[in-house]
């Protein structure tokens, strides 16, 4: 679902959306207007305030984020199409929405319920997998552990669930079938069905303001209107397909997330609530909860043995018996959803298309109460990352070389509705704040240690700046998770710290201050450590980017190892007595290179020598000298357990 579906056309849409540049007038080729003014018909929620404002597609303003209920917030998220490797571009939106959930659980006492939506059949997966002659479903599968590895890598948290399109095909069935029974879709004779879009009046195009006018369609379309969009697709020779009651077929592509998301719970609070203590449903049902068998009609919706009087069993033979775990998402989500996420290049259609939907099944006014966009990741300044355009960089590339705190960092750095340009400068620049707030943290508990000459600090300065960052950094995180503004107020406070430090150290003597360095120290690392960075690693050897800077450094320490061994054993022009004396005087450096080694094999890395011949002038190879590292494939790119083998010359006389 991180995929783009449509042309460059909408950009200007796209960025109005975001409410980063002018919303185009209605002109010729356009489209139609959305009803009335931005935020018109949007119906401010009942619950329970944050205490962010956060800015709101729906609208093209920041609104005061109401949630239903602070222990279950609702959260959908649009997740992969698996049908190849994720890159930087979908990282990017990943990590910085994953910032948000992070700061709305720690900061603002949230207890996120997200649900994300796996598209593992679709036209592109049909066309890689034929393309690589393997089914469909065996690529998904591959692609889907792949996408959630690079998630892992990047430290993204993972949603509360996963939900694939296959596993949910009854309940689109049973959802189709609400939309047409209200009157909102239509089937036609070759076994299609398409949302008609004009049943909808006016209330269409709420996020871009302006409906882009439909592309082209084929000949023998079998649509009513060409600007309506399929919910089921009949079946084509050599696709995947499942039986419906329009014939052999597979969903579309907006339908998925609408069904993954959907609900129709009369009693959605306390059910919530119970299963998501850990209680039994006593009391919403009279079975425990092994034993309730509840069910979902797409036109009746809930149904069960041992539910409440008043319920009904439904009869019907395409009513589903639900899992615990999606039964728990449909009573968390109900009617309405809190937050929906994803890229600005899903804004329109897709999300556009899941309102119409979703309005039309539950014939509601507002669906979705928030829409969340996040910006594109650009390169060569102008250009979006995608496949479509091949300047794209995967995930596992890009960490062969990086750390995901660096990569973390850089999107930290910039909004999360603003496009980003990556490049080289960037990045060097998130590694190195992160060196210096690493360095500052070892200096400051180098100072608390009394290992750090120094003397008095201006404390009281100090436990003033600390305040004052504190409250900096939850107004700008509470302003639409103003990121780049919290970072900014943190490296003050860093900056501010590391020049007492420097001022204590030029004035040696008198009473000490560990107690400010101490909170100060433990504020930014908790911060960081909320938004998902990590700096413990870097205590030791800060700065460093992932195993190709390991490499590195492993290599100059054994070459630097090598030329003191070559010069301990080099005797030059000496001969007899003064040769063996030279040596003599210069084995405590033979011996420094022997424990190098030993401590250097303790960690894994094994140093493999040939032997080189001493002539009169130096160390001279009788073969050529060669040098390899070699890592275990097999292991993780990012563990920390690492094996390396290398071959320098070793000096023998």
């Amino acid at each position: 679902m991180l995929l783009t579906r449509g042309a460059g056309s909408r950009s200007s849409l796209l960025r109005a959306a975001l409410g980063l540049g002018p919303r185009p007038g209605p002109g010729p080729g356009t489209g139609r207007a959305a009803s009335g003014a931005p935020g018109q018909g949007w119906l401010q929620p009942a619950g329970y305030d944050t205490g962010v404002k956060v800015y709101n597609s729906l609208t093209r303003r920041k609104d005061p984020l109401i949630v239903s209920n602070v222990d279950a917030v609702s959260w959908y998220s649009c997740g992969p199409t698996v049908y190849d490797h994720a890159h930087l571009g979908h990282a990017c939106s990943y990590v910085r929405f994953d910032i948000i959930r992070r700061i709305l659980s720690r900061v603002f006492g949230c207890n996120i319920i997200m649900v994300m939506g796996v598209t593992d059949v679709d036209d592109k997966i049909i066309k890689r997998a034929n393309e690589m002659n393997v089914s469909p479903a065996s690529l998904a599968n591959l692609y889907e552990e792949d996408f959630k590895q690079d998630m892992a890598a990047l430290k993204v948290l993972p949603p509360t669930v996963y939900l694939r399109v296959t596993d949910n095909i009854p309940q689109i069935i049973a959802f189709i079938e609400g939309v047409i029974a209200r009157g909102h879709a239509y089937c036609t004779a070759k076994g299609n069905v398409y949302f008609d879009l004009q049943s909808r009046g006016d209330k269409y195009g709420r996020l871009v303001g302006v409906a882009p006018g439909p592309v082209g369609e084929p000949v023998d379309s079998d649509k009513r209107h060409p600007s309506d969009f399929a919910l089921w697709k009949a079946v084509k020779p050599q696709e995947p397909a499942w039986a419906s009651p329009w014939g052999n077929g597979r969903p579309g592509w907006h339908i998925e997330c609408s069904t993954i998301c959907r609900a129709a719970a009369s009693q959605p609070g306390p059910v919530v609530l119970q299963v998501l203590r850990g209680q039994s449903c006593t009391g919403w049902c009279r079975l425990g909860p092994d034993s309730c068998s509840v069910r979902f009609c797409g036109t009746r919706g809930f149904s069960g043995t041992g539910h409440v009087a008043g319920e009904q069993k439904c009869h019907r033979p395409r009513c589903v018996t639900l899992d615990s775990v999606t039964l728990l998402f449909i009573l968390v989500f109900g009617s309405h959803l809190d937050i929906h996420s994803g890229g600005i290049d899903l804004a329109f259609p897709h999300h556009e298309n899941e309102i119409a939907q979703c309005e039309a099944f539950h014939q509601c006014r507002q669906w979705g109460n928030y829409f969340l966009h996040a910006g594109h990741l650009h390169v060569k300044g102008k250009e979006k990352m995608s496949k479509s355009l091949k300047n794209y960089i995967t995930i596992k590339d890009f960490l062969r070389a990086a750390s995901p705190d660096v990569f973390r960092l850089f999107c930290l750095r910039s909004g999360y509705r603003s496009a980003v340009d990556y490049g080289d400068g960037a990045l060097l620049e998130a590694q190195r704040l992160l060196h210096a707030v690493a360095a500052f943290a070892e200096d400051a508990r180098a100072y608390m240690r009394g290992q750090l000459a120094g003397g008095p600090v201006q404390e009281d300065a100090l436990w003033e700046s600390l305040g004052r960052t504190k409250g900096a950094v939850q107004e700008a995180l509470a302003d639409d998770f103003n990121t780049p503004g919290a970072v900014d107020a943190v490296m003050g406070l860093v900056h501010h710290g590391n020049r007492q430090l420097k001022a204590a150290s030029e004035e040696p003597g008198g009473p000490r201050s560990p107690a400010v360095f101490g909170a100060i120290v433990s504020y930014v690392e908790q911060f960081f450590e909320t938004v998902g960075v990590s700096l413990v690693d870097r205590q030791c050897a800060a700065g460093a980017g992932g195993p190709a800077v390991l490499h590195s450094v492993v290599e100059e320490l054994v070459r630097f190892r090598l030329k003191v061994r070559q010069f301990a054993l080099a005797t030059g022009e000496a001969s007899g007595e003064a040769q063996r004396q030279q040596l003599l005087e210069r084995r405590p450096l033979l011996e420094a290179c022997d424990a190098l080694r030993r401590d250097l094999a303790a960690h894994g890395v094994s140093i493999k020598e040939q032997h080189v011949h001493v002539g009169a002038t130096g160390p001279e190879d009788r073969r050529p000298q060669t040098r390899e590292l070699r890592t275990r494939e097999a292991q993780s790119a990012l563990s920390p357990d690492k094996s390396f083998i290398l071959k320098f010359p070793v000096v023998a006389v």
